[in-house]
């Protein structure tokens, strides 16, 4: 992604990490010192805009309130959250109307034919609560017939073979039940309202549904039926062009069924019955009692210590130690020292995130059906021990998995109430739009998840009937003492785990604001192994390490030097939400941070 000119090197002092103190909640900071008696950081080689104050190069400055909080990937959906909180909801309420919203607003990366999953600052327990709303694979569904509709040894990423129960609306029932305030079906009337009068789609999104439609249209794409998605979506030709004005009443009227029948109206129900004619008429394999047995759970999130940050993480059948792992592992290193967007900073990076992939491939899938080392996997002696396998200097030329003792597109979004509840929640179709596949008259797409299931004998994610795919979303959480910090996320794919590590090291090693944390020039390394659909051929052995253009011409001459191989800037860096927790004496701040690189916004009041 095309980025302003950012700095061609960094003292490391110039950005000290700023002291974290184990208080229940953090004080409001002082204004950033970039220098030692000024306000901002100021160099005649950066132009971004000017900036009075803070980091030169940060896109706007966060949206502060006292009273709630949201920051999602789109406008709308964003003050869609916000209504609601001020309605009187709960931060959950304002989470699932966003959620549905997302659903009409951003259908390429998110809807009810997906899974969910959140973490959230519960204020009575004062703990951070942890939902895995993941569906599993059809039990008509065999790994033989899986195997025989593979492509180079891995699951299509269109289809019905790719089709896992959707975990959404039974997630946002879960925290609706525990924590909801307004009625079920107040929090639906914001989406049907858009869905049925429609709403003009924004730059990105319209792109990524005219680049998924051609996708479809392809002859001999796997997928057995297009003529739903194609309706829904292309608007009587190749889809929405910027600022077109998109309208979808099929997914209105599902939301209104949900709306009056709870979640049992999608696993039980009507929607339920549509699903499973669908996919007996087009040759699939999932069934009303596949959707009828589905069941999210509420899970304790694992947690770490980074130079005094908790950083929480699911575990489940996700990527989230990823995170856990590779700050274990950078906490050996001396990264202010390092310097901001240095070469060494980087380096040991992604280094940290070559050696947590290898763990990734080799040990990540569903608990119930594998014995998953996962204490072990976030330890502080094992990720010392990975620690020692990094030189400043060079690229380590083999990376492979630790010896364990015996024994993929995506929507994330975050808001805050007035009672100190903070909601992280991500949502997705994985791959594409998903599936390509699209129920008659329900307006929604189902995920393709099921790709990033192994087809390898003996791999703890190798798909079979009922299990639960490898999962790629994960939202993040970080608290300091005993209060919330920061609810955030950075979606993604495989850059999740990597952009979450970003966000933290930027914050805490390199003092940057919520909002400068993000705007920051971003890496993500390819080319890892991988036992499921995520495989990158062609790549050289030591993989790709891409670099979004801000990053300074001296670093990416660094990192040459130590054996990196450097790609082009796809825009695949990942896209970012977060509210920030703060206490100015005795009284509640909330500070919300949006993606630059996206066409959502925060907002808060």
């Amino acid at each position: 992604m095309d980025r302003r000119l950012f700095l061609a090197s960094l003292p490391a002092a110039a950005l000290a990490a700023p002291a974290l103190a184990g208080q229940a909640t953090a004080p409001l900071p002082p204004t950033p010192r970039w220098r030692e008696g000024e306000d901002r950081f100021d160099r005649n080689d950066v132009h971004a805009g000017d900036r009075p104050v803070g980091a030169s190069f940060a896109s706007r400055t966060a949206a502060y309130g006292m009273s709630g909080a949201a920051g999602t990937a789109h406008p709308l959906a964003t003050q869609a959250g916000i209504a609601i909180l001020r309605k009187g909801g709960s931060a959950v309420d304002a989470a699932i109307a966003i959620n549905a919203c997302l659903g009409f607003l951003e259908p390429t990366s998110c809807g009810i034919g997906g899974d969910c999953y959140a973490m959230l600052w519960d204020p009575k327990t004062k703990a951070v609560m942890g939902l895995a709303g993941s569906g599993a694979s059809p039990r008509a569904l065999s790994l033989e017939t899986a195997r025989a509709r593979a492509v180079n040894g891995a699951l299509p990423p269109l289809g019905a073979v790719t089709v896992s129960v959707p975990g959404t609306v039974d997630a946002w029932a879960l925290m609706h039940q525990r924590y909801g305030r307004l009625k079920w079906a107040e929090l639906f009337e914001p989406a049907i309202d858009l869905a049925t009068n429609g709403a003009p789609v924004p730059d990105i999104i319209a792109y990524y549904i005219r680049r998924a439609l051609v996708n479809f249209r392809k002859p001999g794409n796997g997928i057995e039926e297009t003529d739903n998605a194609l309706r829904t979506w292309s608007m009587g030709g190749t889809g929405p062009q910027t600022g077109s004005i998109f309208r979808n009443p099929d997914l209105a009227r599902t939301y209104r069924m949900i709306a009056e029948g709870g979640r049992d109206a999608f696993y039980k129900g009507d929607i339920a019955k549509t699903i499973d004619a669908y996919f007996r008429r087009i040759g699939g394999w999932l069934r009303a009692e596949d959707l009828a047995a589905h069941k999210g759970e509420w899970i304790t999130p694992h947690k770490t210590d980074y130079r005094g940050v908790g950083v929480h993480a699911l575990g489940a059948n996700t990527q989230g130690i990823a995170t856990l792992q590779m700050l274990n592992i950078l906490e050996n290193f001396d990264m202010e020292g390092a310097g901001f967007q240095s070469a060494l900073s980087i380096h040991l990076q992604a280094e940290a995130k070559r050696l947590a992939y290898e763990d990734r491939a080799r040990y990540y899938a569903d608990p119930n059906f594998s014995k998953i080392p996962v204490e072990w996997l976030i330890s502080k002696d094992y990720a010392a021990q990975r620690a020692r396998l990094i030189r400043p200097d060079r690229i380590n030329p083999d990376v492979r998995p630790g010896q364990a003792p015996s024994r993929g597109d995506t929507t994330y979004f975050t808001c805050a109430d007035k009672d100190g509840m903070m909601v992280s929640m991500i949502q997705s179709n994985f791959r594409g739009m998903g599936s390509g596949l699209v129920a008659d008259g329900l307006g929604f797409m189902f995920q393709d998840r099921g790709q990033l299931f192994s087809l390898k004998d003996g791999h703890p994610n190798i798909y079979a009937p009922g299990k639960r795919p490898f999962q790629t979303i994960i939202p993040g959480f970080a608290t300091r003492g005993d209060g919330p910090w920061m609810s955030f996320g950075v979606m993604g794919g495989d850059m999740q785990p990597q952009g979450q590590t970003q966000i933290i090291v930027n914050r805490r090693d390199y003092g940057l604001d919520v909002q400068a944390a993000g705007d920051s020039p971003r890496w993500h390394h390819e080319g890892s192994s991988q036992s499921m659909g995520e495989d990158s051929p062609g790549l050289p052995a030591t993989g790709l390490l891409r670099l979004e253009n801000g990053v300074p011409a001296a670093t990416r001459d660094g990192l040459r030097s130590r054996g990196w191989t450097l790609g082009e800037s796809d825009a695949a860096f990942g896209r970012y939400q977060a509210v920030e927790h703060r206490m100015d004496g005795q009284e509640r701040v909330y500070a919300a941070a949006s993606e630059m690189r996206a066409d959502g916004c925060a907002l808060a009041y």
